[in-house]
């Protein structure tokens, strides 16, 4: 949250926010929907109670879900365009491609999955259903994207030679924020690969801004 307040004030917008009880949020949401001066409403996740988490998301009005949670929203998520963003910056084309999305989560996973389907890229998810199937068969696969936020996740054997590997998962270990790539991956020089910092995770702020002055433009 502080880095996306740093990049609102970056580029001249205001990024107000609101630490309240969950049991608030509907309220609040529903004044945030009502206000014209407000563009963009983000809910960042995950919510002390989980189970509420789709009842919240779409209470956000679809004009101003510039996180793109909502069943109805008019943007596509923010990391899923970073990390198009990203592999389109290093001419990587993954119409080519054998895909590997492992993690079905919501701001991740889950819509980058439909996204490259709708686009008709051979891609295959994996997630805790699966687990055997992906220790098995993630070495074959040409582009593995990451995004569980399980600590070394992913090992040097699941990973194939001159593989494209973006990691986009984040967990807390030892109080370091880490990702679920092992640093026995990140020591091969064959691999096109994210960096420990600094990778996806600007790159999703920027899709973030841009759909929120998209949004503002369009009100």
């Amino acid at each position: 949250m502080r880095l996306k307040q740093r990049y609102g004030a970056d580029i001249l917008v205001d990024v107000d926010i609101h630490h309240v009880d969950q049991a608030v949020m509907p309220q609040l949401i529903d004044e945030l929907n009502q206000n014209s001066e407000i563009h963009g409403i983000i809910v960042q996740l995950p919510l002390a109670d989980p189970g509420q988490t789709d009842t919240i998301v779409n209470s956000v009005n679809p004009d101003k879900d510039v996180d793109g949670l909502g069943s109805s929203a008019k943007f596509d998520p923010a990391t899923p365009v970073a990390i198009n963003w990203l592999l389109a910056g290093y001419n990587i084309d993954l119409q080519s491609k054998r895909i590997a999305i492992v993690g079905q989560g919501r701001l991740v996973g889950a819509p980058l999955m439909r996204m490259w389907a709708n686009s008709g890229y051979d891609v295959t998810a994996f997630d805790e259903s699966n687990q055997d199937e992906m220790r098995q068969a993630l070495n074959q696969y040409d582009v593995i994207v990451t995004a569980t936020g399980v600590p070394g996740l992913i090992t040097d054997d699941l990973v194939k030679l001159g593989a494209v590997v973006v990691d986009a998962g984040t967990a807390s270990e030892q109080g370091k924020i880490v990702g679920d790539v092992s640093s026995d991956v990140r020591k091969r020089d064959d691999l096109t690969i994210t960096p420990e910092k600094g990778g996806v995770g600007p790159l999703t702020i920027a899709a973030l801004f841009d759909n929120l002055i998209r949004a503002a433009s369009e009100s």
